[in-house]
């Protein structure tokens, strides 16, 4: 079957419905985090597996906590594509919405709900797509591989993290459907969450020179923290970091000078900076105040999730590239994420190349009436169906973007070179 042969065929089969449909099934199944919901969603999907000839297993990581683990099965030598998604969500509050957070509205073209863009959308799209590989007979030159996973809101230790530890992820190129609005995202900022204790001397409010204000010393790390630049240099897609002060707590009462006063604070970091640099760089930016970590404050770092990044000119990058120019004759928008996915458990801990790319606007996730658009999904899943349908595991499959006549000729998927 000939490149565009290939691009008509898989054009013809996506069924919008379909996508669509599976899109509202999973949008009206909570599964929010916290508390962490996924059983129900993941006995759904499980029910599926068997209609698109995957063979399902279920691992629970903690009790309600479930990540469902689907494959079409290894030939030897068969390279495999891991497709990494979330089942969890954000809560929603629904008295603030237009649209059920959970009813899988569709108006406009768009289908609302909690979880429509990050990352509902994106699984059903890259389910759909592999219903699109079947029913046009195509014999895949990979193992597919899903990883539907629970916890990746609150960081993954539920999710991938457990995945990992268990020696369970084990790929050669990894997709990641998180909403880039259908553009390549290679790299993403990581996020440092910690919490600046300042340390004060009680003194009686009617006499506040007695003593020393742990309030205002709290205040004066937040001024020299929050949006401020820290020595970098910026990355091309990332931009600079961020350090966003969040909370501040402290005092006991208007007439004691308060003792202590904890800053909860939010700093970002670029790819090449480790827990210990992203620390050091607070240490210093507090030092410029005079005050001393274990006299005047302490600093404990409560969550670090590590930046990643992926070189574009990867092959698997032009895998993905390349599909997305077949199936829409554009060249593809890179971008980059300002927070964190499982793609870094992928590209840092395994070594896997990992493209994260999928439908559904960044702007709108976690957003009151949350939406992907279902032009969007359609889109994906053509893109994602010759993903599928192309990738050998080696060298990114080197045509035009819109295809010729002269394509050779292979037996049911097009050729990768």
């Amino acid at each position: 079957m000939t490149r565009p042969e290939l691009v008509r065929k898989i054009r013809a089969a996506v069924d919008v419905e379909a996508v669509a449909g599976l899109t509202q099934d999973l949008v009206r199944i909570r599964s929010e985090n916290p508390p962490g919901r996924e059983t129900e969603i993941v006995g759904h999907l499980r029910e599926r597996a068997p209609d698109l000839g995957l063979a399902a297993t279920v691992v629970e990581t903690a009790p309600g906590r479930q990540n469902l683990l689907l494959t079409t099965g290894s030939r030897p030598g068969t390279p495999v594509l891991l497709v990494n998604g979330h089942l969890d969500t954000v809560p929603a509050r629904p008295d603030a919405w237009r649209h059920d957070p959970f009813g899988g509205e569709v108006a406009d073209g768009r289908i609302y709900g909690r979880g429509a863009a990050d990352m509902k959308g994106g699984v059903a799209a890259a389910l759909t797509a592999l219903q699109v590989c079947r029913s046009l007979g195509l014999e895949l030159p990979c193992e597919l591989v899903f990883h539907l996973v629970a916890d990746e809101e609150l960081g993954g230790a539920q999710g991938t993290a457990a995945l990992v530890a268990r020696d369970l992820v084990r790929a050669d190129a990894c997709l990641d459907p998180e909403p880039t609005g259908l553009r390549l995202c290679l790299a993403e900022r990581g996020l440092m969450f910690a919490t600046v204790t300042t340390n004060g001397v009680p003194a009686h409010g009617s006499e506040p020179a007695n003593g020393r204000s742990a309030i205002i010393s709290a205040a004066a790390i937040a001024q020299v923290l929050h949006d401020n630049e820290f020595p970098q240099t910026p990355h091309p897609l990332l931009g600079r970091t961020t350090c966003n002060v969040g909370t501040i707590r402290g005092g006991s009462g208007p007439n004691v000078v308060p003792e202590e006063c904890r800053l909860e604070i939010d700093r970002r970091v670029l790819p090449g900076e480790s827990r210990a640099m992203a620390v050091q760089g607070i240490v210093d930016r507090i030092a410029s105040l005079g005050l001393v970590r274990g006299t005047d404050y302490d600093l404990r770092v409560d969550t670090f999730c590590e930046p990643s990044e992926i070189a574009p000119g990867h092959p698997f990058v032009g895998y993905v590239a390349d599909a997305f120019a077949a199936m829409t004759g554009q060249e593809p928008g890179t971008t980059g994420l300002p927070f964190t996915t499982d793609a870094r458990f992928m590209r840092n801990q395994l070594g896997i190349p990992s493209v994260v790319f999928g439908p559904g606007e960044l702007a709108v996730a976690h957003t009151v009436d949350e939406y992907v658009e279902i032009d969007a999904l359609v889109a994906a899943v053509g893109v994602y169906a010759y993903l599928f349908a192309g990738f050998a595991g080696t060298a990114p499959m080197a045509d035009n973007a819109g295809g010729s006549s002269a394509d050779t000729d292979v037996e049911g998927v097009p050729s990768a070179r």
